[in-house]
């Protein structure tokens, strides 16, 4: 069985709509392309190695559409690598619509979401799953994921659709490597699924501090 891996931007106050341009999702959001003024070589450089290993991506139909508008296009360019692969491997979209499938290796997923992320967990080794908060909601809600890697950009906007909006359930995570910040304050976080969920104590009683999962 392979890993399901959510790749994640999001600001101080957790939205991660439209990071990376004004016209990605740009209803109702005034701050579209956030990310890019604080993108700098040491966060490219973790984003990019975050795709070794990936054999398929995992999309809803909103950055679906921006990634196949995109991608086939940059071959040559200054993102050959990340072109190349995503042009490559195969490309799994969750809609209920008709989205369009030119795009090299594209396939529509049926109406039962979790029965198709089962069989495509089963037949890849790494799949990552980028943007598309609308999808992520249902596969934290399921805890249909294995891997969550998140880069923390340091600003707070106030408005703008919430990396946990409405799919959290209680959910233990363990941290499987050191934070890493960027040069620009940006935090590189990586977790893993974690058996069971959140414990509780009382911090009046000292015996019970750190009494948490051994991990």
């Amino acid at each position: 069985m392979g890993l399901i891996h959510i790749e994640l931007f999001t600001t101080l106050d957790l939205v991660g709509q439209a990071p990376g341009g004004p016209d990605e999702d740009p209803e109702g959001f005034p701050f579209g392309g956030w990310q890019v003024p604080l993108f700098d070589e040491v966060s490219g450089g973790q984003i990019a190695a975050s795709y070794e290993g990936t054999d398929a991506l995992l999309l809803g139909r909103r950055t679906y559409d921006i990634f196949a508008a995109h991608w086939p296009q940059q071959e040559g360019g200054q993102d050959d690598d990340i072109a190349t692969l995503f042009n490559r491997i195969p490309k799994y979209v969750a809609s209920r619509g008709t989205p369009d499938l030119s795009w090299a290796g594209s396939t529509q997923l049926g109406p039962d979401l979790v029965a198709a992320v089962h069989e495509i967990r089963d037949r890849h080794e790494h799949v990552k799953v980028v943007g598309s908060l609308n999808l992520v909601q249902t596969l934290l809600r399921e805890r249909l994921f294995d891997r969550l890697n998140l880069w923390v950009f340091p600003i707070v906007l106030g408005v703008g659709k919430k990396l946990f909006d409405g799919g959290a359930v209680p959910t233990n995570v363990t941290l499987l490597a050191p934070p890493v910040a960027s040069p620009t304050g940006t935090v590189h976080l990586s977790y893993g699924l974690a058996e069971g969920t959140p414990s509780t104590g009382d911090m009046n009683n000292p015996s019970e501090r750190g009494a948490g999962r051994n991990d």
